[in-house]
């Protein structure tokens, strides 16, 4: 066996595809991503005595002083985790390349469920797991960095995920019932969906969320750089919100002539009144919330961006953005929904939320609102096995997070 680190873009991807633990984050895509982040991708292989590539990563590498560097592979390495003699190979491989390297360390955070768990996060007993593939690993001599709950590590450790080899009417029966209903009041509007994308408009609207939110997200280079790499390789769905405001405030109107009609010709049974006061509200309050764009968006105004990476089996829904119409129309909601549409049609196994909290009752408000909103799409709630470690300097693995840490304040003065 022998572990190369320059496996070709042909190479990588043709075992990538064949790949079950294929994910976006290990995508060749991905890797040239990340070069705006200061990171270098190698793309390994672990060939066999015939030359055949019986495993592959995609990691990252960040370079640090006294020529030093460390790898963080995510959601890596593809690797056939059940085979513990090549688990073996593999890892006896890395460790003469970490060596080669200088480096401090190799960071993997395999794509395996760790077990199945119930709605509270609790292991279902009797349900399938991967325990020996964690005691494989620890036995190896991975450092395994903790039963993660909350977002402390590089990639959630938890996610909900839609088994869309089913027909969207079976899907729709394990969302909740009220998320559903705002799926349909989302068709009041005329929302205007496509594939449209870029990346100024994404980021405007993406900002809107990390203000209210108060997180830092990507630089805009990140995502031209995204949606750059993923075009060339066709492995990204966009779904875009078109709103016309002129026309909501047009239809309202209309809406509310008739009404107020009806009511001046007593054409409203006392029954129904309770009912028309609430039509009669809901159109004012279109009115209200529409005017400040009122004849300044004639041709519409993209309200929201939802990016959904994919492979050849799964889909993920990574970054989103939106302004205030589209919360208000409900179509956050029903990008979601026209998310899970398209990786039905597509065949795709899955759709993934990527990402919420192992604490479904977390007091921080943030990771509640979360966990809750990607809980109503119905999804199983899943959880992987976390991040491991292969420490090739011990002392300045120790050190190495405070060193860092001290490095870029000193930078920052």
């Amino acid at each position: 066996m022998e572990l190369v680190d320059n496996l070709t873009k042909e190479e990588y991807e043709n075992f990538f595809k064949k790949s079950k633990y294929n994910h976006f984050l290990q995508s060749y895509a991905w890797g040239q991503t990340c070069t705006v982040r200061v990171q270098t991708p190698v793309y390994l292989g672990l060939k066999d005595d015939n030359g055949n590539i019986v495993a592959a990563c995609l990691a990252m590498r960040k370079d640090i002083p006294f020529r030093m560097t460390y790898f963080y592979a995510p959601r890596g390495p593809l690797i056939d985790y059940d085979n513990y003699e090549l688990l073996e190979a593999w890892t006896n491989e890395l460790k003469k390349y970490l060596k080669k390297q200088n480096a401090v360390y190799f960071r993997l955070d395999p794509g395996v469920v760790y077990e199945e768990i119930d709605e509270e996060a609790r292991p279902i007993e009797g349900g399938k797991n991967n325990h020996k593939v964690y005691e494989d690993l620890v036995k190896l001599g991975y450092t395994h960095r903790g039963f993660t709950t909350l977002f402390t590590r590089n990639q959630p450790r938890y996610t909900f995920r839609i088994d869309t080899k089913r027909p969207i009417e079976e899907i729709e029966k394990d969302m909740n019932k009220t998320y559903l209903k705002t799926i349909k009041r989302s068709y009041n509007y005329d929302l205007e969906i496509s594939d449209y994308y870029d990346t100024d408009t994404f980021y405007d609207l993406m900002k809107n969320i990390a203000a209210k939110d108060g997180f830092n997200g990507n630089p805009k280079n990140f995502f031209q750089k995204f949606s750059e790499e993923f075009g060339k390789t066709n492995t990204v769905h966009y779904i875009s919100v078109k709103i016309y405001p002129d026309k909501e405030i047009a239809k309202a109107k209309e809406a509310l002539d008739k009404l107020q009609k009806e009511l001046d010709e007593g054409k409203v049974l006392p029954k129904h009144m309770a009912d028309t006061q609430n039509q009669i509200a809901r159109f004012q309050k279109d009115i209200e919330t529409f005017s400040p764009y009122e004849g300044k968006y004639p041709d519409g105004l993209i309200s929201l961006i939802l990016i959904c990476p994919y492979t050849d089996r799964n889909m993920w829904t990574l970054y989103i953005g939106n302004n205030s119409l589209a919360t208000y129309t409900f179509a956050v909601n029903r990008a979601y929904y026209e998310a899970i549409k398209y990786a039905v049609d597509k065949g795709f196994d899955f759709l993934d939320l990527f990402g919420t909290c192992g604490e479904p009752h977390s007091t921080d408000k943030n990771y509640a609102a979360l966990h809750e909103y990607k809980r109503k799409l119905g999804g199983t709630y899943t959880c992987f096995i976390g991040e491991f470690d292969i420490i090739n300097k011990k002392l300045w693995y120790k050190f190495l997070p405070t060193f860092l840490k001290w490095r870029r304040k000193l930078k920052g003065k």
